[in-house]
């Protein structure tokens, strides 16, 4: 359960379209596509749909994939949910997801 809930409808009102279907419809944005990849500036990663900080920039690293990266987020700020479709023997995947809204923010790979 989250703190902030919003409705499909409300969510769509204050995210672009893009943004909408990362965080809300699990989508994935293109590789390469995110100026945060590259971002290297000190400071915090907040949450684009509702601002709660989630990483910390000492945490951020290149995982050459195209995408942001952290190793750890900032304690209680995101949930790990298991994505059975994505686990392969020893190999897994598990959604990262807002604590405070929800929203998606990629996946951590095992």
């Amino acid at each position: 359960d989250v703190a902030e809930k919003k409705s499909d409808e409300e969510w769509k009102t204050v995210l672009s379209p893009e943004a909408y279907n990362v965080l809300v419809k699990r989508g994935t944005e293109r590789a390469g596509s995110s100026p945060l990849d590259k971002l290297y500036a000190p400071g915090t990663y907040s949450c684009a749909a509702c601002d709660s900080p989630l990483f910390s920039s000492e945490t951020k690293f290149n995982s050459g994939t195209g995408w942001p990266s952290f190793f750890d987020p900032l304690p209680g700020q995101v949930d790990l949910t298991l994505q059975l479709m994505y686990c392969l023997g020893d190999f897994g995947a598990r959604e990262v997801r807002c604590h405070n809204c929800g929203g998606h923010l990629g996946h951590m790979f095992t």
